[in-house]
């Protein structure tokens, strides 16, 4: 009678273990990407308010760039750890170029439709008219390293697969010291003023990108895999993307509504929400470590053709993205009188926040258990699912987000709406889940 206990203890004491080693570098690394806007919201926000209102508009614009290629890291992870468990390396590492090279040409895409399109995209944003020419300067400048932004997604996926979360963590820690020392350097001491703060964010990511580059090369020729361009192997990775790449531009959708509705709550309303922004980008982003150990465990278990390590592991991460979020909830309440200072001084922009910040914090823990969700069918593969609960999502959150200005709601009423964006998702993924429908062996799926 005593067995089956103590195994369940040793078996949760194991995926404590392997969870922790993989999710403390991930969310180092993690916290460390929106800290990249969060450090030039600081720094453009002493600038004035105009400049800090273009931030918002042209940041939003940028991040949907390149979040919509997220898939670039979270597939390549699952692609990557399904091969490990089933002992490929060298497929492995073969799989992880090809996501590396679909990063690049999709890179060289968007720079191309970027640079031209910047003043009609931050046009379609409402911005004002002493906000809009910041917002171009900055989407201009910023997109030229959109394509070190993706390599670095994807040469993250793969080092996520072979279950190696510090390498990306010290990377990430170097690139944000370099993008903060640049951007300081470049707004203040050369006068660049916002121009500054996105060559900043440029320099550091594509230094980023190049120590990426020699990670996963170097392993690649370890494991005898090529380095050259397979048309096959990239089509294929893309092919594997295509449904979190919706599930994605769905997402993002739902941030740009978000913003979208903020520019028209006037300037202290949008560089409200793009401080509230900034936070819950950071929070999700560390909730969402625990996502990123479940896509390489899920995806090693079912590599080992292991359903019920799978599951069992799949049990233990909700109930740490419970308590991450709870914990989270908790310091943003606590933490409110001490970095709202740091991000403006405009009487005008706290008196939005504030309230807003509580909205955030009471959702934490739903979201904690969204996003280890998502990462669970990241991990397994299950995009087609993803995508579809993510669309259903979008559906219920636009009408309610667009009724905020037209009924008379501020920037509380919009941040409430987010929370039944999230409330939605959890109802949606948490079905699935339960099912074991997602429990799929084999070294592909």
């Amino acid at each position: 009678m005593t067995q089956a206990p103590a195994a369940s203890r040793s078996s949760r004491r194991q995926h404590d273990r392997e969870i922790i080693a993989l999710a403390l570098p991930a969310f180092g690394a993690l916290v460390a990407e929106p800290l990249f806007v969060m450090v030039d919201s600081a720094i453009v926000g002493h600038l004035g308010t105009p400049q800090l209102a273009g931030l918002a508009i042209a940041a939003a614009l940028l991040m949907t760039a390149v979040s919509v290629f997220v898939f670039l890291a979270y597939a390549t992870t699952a692609a990557v750890a399904r091969r490990v468990g089933a002992g490929d390396l060298r497929s492995a590492m073969r799989q992880g170029m090809d996501g590396i090279w679909l990063a690049l040409l999709l890179g060289v895409v968007v720079v191309a439709v970027a640079l031209p399109a910047a003043p009609w995209l931050v046009d379609v944003f409402g911005a004002s008219g002493t906000a809009t020419p910041h917002a171009v300067t900055y989407l201009r400048i910023s997109s030229l390293g959109i394509p070190a932004m993706l390599v670095v997604m994807a040469a993250t996926g793969v080092l996520r697969g072979l279950h190696n979360t510090r390498t990306p963590l010290y990377v990430a820690i170097s690139g944000f010291a370099a993008n903060a020392a640049l951007s300081l350097g470049l707004v203040y001491g050369a006068a660049l003023g916002i121009a500054g703060s996105a060559w900043g964010t440029v320099l550091a990511q594509s230094g980023m990108a190049a120590v990426y580059l020699v990670v996963v090369v170097r392993g690649a020729r370890r494991h005898g895999a090529s380095l050259r361009p397979d048309a096959g192997g990239i089509r294929a990775s893309a092919q594997a993307g295509a449904p979190l790449l919706v599930r994605t531009l769905s997402l993002r959708a739902v941030l740009l509504i978000a913003t979208a509705v903020a520019a028209r709550l006037g300037d202290a309303g949008v560089a409200a929400h793009q401080i509230i922004l900034s936070l819950w980008s950071l929070t999700t982003f560390a909730l969402d470590a625990v996502a990123i150990a479940g896509q390489a465990i899920i995806g090693r278990c079912l590599g080992a053709d292991d359903p019920q390590g799978a599951r069992a592991a799949c049990r233990r991460m909700v109930e740490w993205g419970i308590a991450s979020g709870v914990g989270l909830g908790l310091l943003i309440v606590l933490a409110r009188p001490v970095f709202v200072p740091l991000f403006t001084s405009d009487p005008s922009v706290k008196e939005t926040l504030l309230p807003a910040l509580l909205v955030v914090a009471v959702t934490q823990p739903v979201a904690g258990v969204v996003f280890v969700l998502d990462g669970v069918l990241m991990g397994a593969g299950d995009g087609p699912y993803l995508a579809g609960a993510m669309l259903v999502t979008l559906l219920v959150f636009t009408p309610v987000a667009l009724l905020v200005p037209s009924l008379g709601g501020g920037l509380t009423a919009l941040w409430w709406a987010m929370a039944l964006m999230m409330a939605v998702r959890l109802a949606t993924l948490w079905p699935r889940a339960r099912s074991g429908r997602w429990v799929v062996t084999g070294a592909a799926r």
